[in-house]
């Protein structure tokens, strides 16, 4: 029963006209499986779940073109990788989607419709459920904290106490002047341990600085690192 996995239904040399088009249609199925999928818990485009719905398909016709040879096949599609990379890059996840459609459509395309279907809700499941348990997320939230002091504050060492206290993880990102050097506009990338809310460290800064400006926004990291 394992084996009927890696069944081809394209058999000779000459492909059935309606196992093509069945198999176009086992693809375009799966895409919109992955593509539903990959929404769960992420922000997307239009463009994009259009994307995955349609690569699938696009790629099983590229190995039904070059009679099913594999190689031939993953040698077109590079070419066409080539020109998406050398587009904006997207996130890991992104790319991760891209993948798993090549995948569907490269076994698709190949005649293994079973094995490409329990492919797909086998790594769907795992997706839903790697994005319901919030898997890889850190425990306490990356935060980057701007701080207006006045040029008398030695910036190196004024709030040291504080967000010993208050984090796990300091970073002193960037340093520049303002208002004619009178006033240093400081940046700490910081790991909050939940000892402190962030009002309560805004709080205990703002004793330090005078008053003065403060601002605590959520730390993007950079969406292309893998």
């Amino acid at each position: 029963m394992f084996d009927q996995l890696f069944n081809d239904v394209f058999t000779g040399t000459t492909i059935n006209p309606a196992s093509m088009f069945g198999a176009i249609g086992v693809a375009l199925v799966l895409g919109l499986i992955l593509a539903k999928v990959y929404q769960y818990k992420t922000i997307y485009s239009k463009s994009f779940m259009m994307t995955l719905v349609m690569l699938p398909t696009l790629i099983a016709i590229v190995i039904f073109l070059v009679n099913g040879s594999l190689g031939a096949g993953v040698a077109v599609m590079g070419a066409f990788s080539l020109i998406r990379f050398r587009s904006a890059p997207g996130g890991a996840k992104e790319l991760l989607a891209i993948f798993l459609a090549m995948t569907i459509g490269i076994a698709v395309g190949m005649g293994y419709l079973i094995f490409a279907s329990v492919f797909t809700i086998i790594m769907s499941v795992v997706m839903l459920l790697l994005e319901t348990v919030n898997f890889g997320q850190m425990k306490h939230s990356m935060r980057q904290v701007t701080v207006v002091i006045p040029e008398s504050l030695d910036y190196e060492m004024v709030f040291d106490d504080i967000f010993q206290k208050a984090t796990n993880y300091v970073e002193l990102a960037n340093v520049k002047t303002s208002d004619m050097g009178s006033l240093f506009k400081i940046k700490y990338i910081v790991q909050l341990n939940g000892t402190m809310t962030e009002k309560e460290l805004v709080d205990a800064l703002r004793t330090r600085n005078g008053n003065l400006e403060i601002a605590i926004s959520r730390y993007v990291t950079k969406e292309n690192e893998l």
